[in-house]
């Protein structure tokens, strides 16, 4: 099993698992921002990605697939050409669907054959193991919850990482740089 991150950080967490790192001559840059989402990279890295990955993705049966940017389109990582170049039987499993994919080749809510190479696009993935997914998901806001009671009364710029990166709102004004370049606010 092997892992593939533009993130530094991730390495680390890939190796902990047992998986083996897959480590590009690409200059990364600023992959990440300082809350440890990725962000958008220009056409150039990505070309560069997609060169790079080629070689790597052929030698593989499985490929899973999960770049997104929050509140971007999901950047492409594989091409039709890769796909071209897989194993037939061989299975692209695209989560970045419902954001575009990651996958050039990808349908969001639909599984197709292309020369072989199964890619799937699955809309909803959590509607497919809804028990569990509403047990994380319960789980996930009430420990948010227990953590944001600590902040109380919350301070209009926040100086908890969580606490800032989830305010969207705060005294009547949106506060939240993505969201404010989103709706065009200044």
């Amino acid at each position: 099993m092997s892992a593939y991150d533009v993130r530094a950080a991730v390495k680390d967490q890939i190796v902990s698992v047992g998986a083996k790192f897959i480590s590009l001559a690409v200059e990364a840059g600023a992959a990440e921002d300082k809350g440890g989402y990725a962000t958008a990279m220009d056409d150039t890295f990505y070309k560069r990605q997609q060169e790079l990955l080629t070689e790597v993705i052929r030698e593989h049966d499985v490929v899973i697939t999960t770049a997104a940017v929050p509140g971007k389109r999901a950047p492409i990582l594989v091409t039709k050409e890769m796909v071209d170049a897989m194993q037939p039987g061989s299975v692209i499993v695209d989560l970045a669907a419902v954001r575009g994919g990651n996958c050039e080749l990808t349908e969001c809510g639909k599984t197709i054959i292309h020369k072989g190479v199964t890619i799937m696009g699955p809309a909803n993935l959590p509607a497919a193991a809804p028990f569990h997914a509403s047990q994380m998901f319960s789980s996930n806001v009430a420990t948010f919850l227990k953590h944001l009671n600590g902040f109380l009364p919350l301070a209009a710029v926040p100086e908890d990482e969580i606490v800032r990166e989830t305010l969207v709102t705060h005294g009547g004004a949106v506060v939240h740089p993505r969201v404010c370049e989103a709706l065009k606010l200044q």
